[in-house]
Parts: structure tokens; C-alpha cells; sequence
């Protein structure tokens, strides 16, 4: 399942600003996994599903809403 970044309003481009969980961790549904910028606020991405987290874009990446920065793989 991809780990995309939420519509958040108006906002047509976020920053990937930081990651919250590593490459291949678990995690839960719900969990905070990344922080993204737009407009100076800082928004958390949470996982929309249980499993590992795989190929995440770098810190760093401008993304628009809808568009995947990861995997979250099954468990």
C-alpha cells in the first residue's frame, strides 16, 4: 500500500521534511512515520495501514498531495 501524502486544503506542494520510523520498520496503523512542510506548517503523515516501511523518498523532496513518499508493506 503506498504511504501518500494527504489533501491538505489548498496546499498544492509540501517539503518532505523528516522521517519519524526508519527503512524496513514496522509499523501500526495510525502511527506518525513523517513530517511535511507547507505554507511554515508542519504536518504529520500517519500510516494508513500495518506492516514495514520501504522506499522512502529522501528528506528534502517537494511532493504534492496525493502522491506516494513510501511502501508500507504486509507484515
Amino acid at each position: 500500500m503506498d504511504l501518500v501524502v494527504p489533501d491538505l486544503g489548498e496546499v498544492e506542494e509540501v517539503t518532505l521534511l523528516r522521517w519519524l520510523k526508519g527503512e524496513g520498520e514496522e509499523v501500526e496503523v495510525g502511527e506518525a512515520v513523517a513530517e511535511v512542510e507547507a505554507d511554515k506548517a508542519v504536518f504529520v503523515i500517519e500510516s494508513p495501514a500495518a506492516g514495514f516501511l520501504r522506499g522512502r523518498k529522501s528528506p528534502g523532496v517537494k511532493v504534492k498531495p496525493g502522491e506516494a513518499i513510501a511502501q508500507i508493506l504486509p507484515e
